[in-house]
This record gives structure tokens, C-alpha cells and sequence, in this order.
């Protein structure tokens, strides 16, 4: 029988066909053992052999293979040297250009099977990690509200229904059904930062309940701000944005950039702050380009954009 967590967690996830990813590893493994049980889904299995440990890699790619074919689950194999010239200019840092990949395979299998999305195994070890490792880097309420259940990453839609199960409960799970699993060497070694990270954790186990709670209050304050925000007009005067709380300003700065087009990724702190200094300051240029190839101006008073310079 499945502990609430579990089984609210496999409920949560709409009715439809999903790709699923499957790396081989116990949680993903899990994941998927667990959503074979619903027998409205309709359910893909993918996986990117990102070949970077020979055989083992190859080895993960067949143990996954082999389980979605005992299951009878439709399943898509990719390689790097396959994924990767497809991405243009792929990012220089390895964990993000890998992280490109993975995205990019999903994105094709998702379109190519017509699926809602993908579904990953992201637990509640995982959020406490991200919280965890976005506090390091000085990140602001926004970065510590930690990874969405359900998020759209452009046109691909990523569900991530175990965010409350921590990592034990899955790999109990499998234990119980008598499901094994792969094991990743590199989970092991210093020379990646979440791994130090989870292992820091693992050594102080109230942190992870500590960086969860936060998480959730800065989701809860992320709700309040943009529900209290005032929208701002095409064109406002500049006191509707500096007579503001910067935590307001920033958000009604945030939506009103949106609203002309700005996409939401591109959304820097320093887009934010420009915004709110012509706002607040006279002193400051009275034009200014942001993301989006969006030109802001300031003229006697009032804010609004022009289109994009002629080419």
C-alpha cells in the first residue's frame, strides 16, 4: 500500500499520454513504476545517453530499454552525438548544455507523439538541494521558491509530481516491489557541487524540512506579490511604479514587461532595477533598451515603449 504522499503525488499528474524520463536511476525508475499503475496515462519512456562513462552509459540506455519493453511502454532512445548538433550553439558549461539536450529530446518526442508533456522525478531531496544551492549564489525570494510542480520551459511542459516524497520513500518503493535500479558512479564524486551539497544535507537532516519550509513561504509570499501588484498601464506616469515598495515594484515592473513582450526568461534583476530608476530617478537617461529588443522612454513625466528600431 502507498504511503498519502505517494500515492497523492501519482494522482496529481492529468489524465493523458506523457513522456516520462528515465535516466535508470532509482527515483526515475520509481517514477515510472508508479505511474504504470494509472491506467488512464498513456505514458512514454525517453532517455539520453549522454555518453560519458563508455559502457556504463551504453548499459544505462539498455536497462532502460528493457523496461520499458517488459511494461510494453512506448520508449525513445537518443545519444548525445545524436541530440547535440541540433542545438545550434549549444551552452559552454557541461551541466547546462547536458540539461540542453535532455530538454531538446523531450521537446522532440513530446511534439513528434502529440504528449501533454514530460514528467520527471524530481523529489523533495532534489528542492531542498536547488533551495539550498540558490541561497549560496544569493538568489532573491523568487530563486528560493525552488522548482514548480508544473511549469512550461517555452513550448514543453515539464510536471514534476514528486516534489513532496523524499528520496527514501521512492527507493523503499522499489525495494517493496522488488524493482531494481542503476546506479550513476559520478552521484559519488566532489567534483560536482550537488553532490556535495547532498551529501552536506544527508549529514544535517533537519536542514532539508528547514530549506522546504522556506521554499514554500517564499512561494507564498511570490502568490501574495503578484496578486497586490498594481497593473501598470501601456503608458504610466512615473509615481504609479516609484510611490511603490520596491517588492511591488518590482513585480508590477516584472508584469508590465511581460505585457510588452518580454519573455519571462529574459527577465533580469538589473532589467527590473533600470526600469524602476526611470521611474524614480529624473536624473537618469530618459531612454533605455531592455530585453526583447524593447526601447523604454521617458518623456515629462510618463513611461512607455516604442517599437523596435528599424533594421
Amino acid at each position: 500500500m502507498l504511503s498519502a504522499r505517494l500515492a497523492s503525488a501519482v494522482e496529481s499528474v492529468p489524465s493523458g499520454g506523457w513522456a516520462v524520463a528515465v535516466s535508470g536511476g532509482a527515483d526515475s525508475v520509481a517514477l515510472l513504476a508508479l505511474l504504470r499503475s494509472r491506467g488512464d496515462l498513456r505514458l512514454h519512456v525517453v532517455h539520453l545517453d549522454h555518453q560519458t562513462r563508455g559502457q556504463q552509459s551504453t548499459d544505462d540506455a539498455a536497462f532502460v530499454a528493457d523496461i520499458a519493453s517488459r511494461w510494453h511502454l512506448d520508449c525513445s532512445l537518443a545519444t548525445r552525438e545524436q541530440i547535440e548538433p541540433t542545438l545550434g550553439q549549444p551552452p559552454k558549461n557541461p551541466s547546462a548544455r547536458f540539461r540542453a539536450m535532455r530538454l531538446a529530446l523531450f521537446g522532440q518526442v513530446v511534439r513528434d507523439h502529440r504528449l501533454a508533456g514530460v514528467v520527471v522525478a524530481h523529489h523533495a531531496d532534489d528542492q531542498a538541494e536547488t533551495i539550498l544551492h540558490r541561497l549560496l549564489r544569493g538568489s532573491g525570494y523568487e530563486g528560493l521558491c525552488g522548482m514548480a510542480r508544473n511549469t512550461h520551459l517555452g513550448e514543453l511542459r515539464m510536471f514534476r509530481p514528486m516534489l513532496g516524497v523524499p528520496r527514501a520513500q521512492l527507493r523503499a518503493f522499489l525495494g517493496s516491489i522488488g524493482q531494481n535500479w542503476r546506479e550513476d558512479p559520478s552521484n559519488a564524486s566532489d567534483k560536482y557541487l550537488r553532490n556535495r551539497l547532498r551529501r552536506f544535507l544527508a549529514a544535517h537532516p533537519p536542514l532539508t524540512d528547514d530549506l522546504l519550509t522556506l521554499g514554500q513561504t517564499c512561494r507564498r509570499l511570490r502568490r501574495w506579490t503578484r496578486a497586490t501588484a498594481p497593473r501598470l498601464e501601456e503608458s504610466f506616469s512615473v509615481g504609479r511604479l516609484a510611490d511603490l515598495p520596491n517588492l511591488l515594484a518590482r513585480e508590477s515592473a516584472r508584469g508590465w514587461l511581460i505585457e510588452r513582450g518580454v519573455s519571462p526568461a529574459d527577465i533580469t534583476p538589473h532589467a527590473l532595477d533600470q526600469l524602476i530608476a526611470m521611474a524614480a530617478d529624473a536624473a537618469s537617461p530618459a531612454r533605455a533598451d531592455f530585453p526583447g529588443s524593447l526601447l523604454v522612454r521617458r518623456r515629462r513625466g510618463v513611461l512607455f515603449t516604442d517599437p523596435p528600431d528599424p533594421l
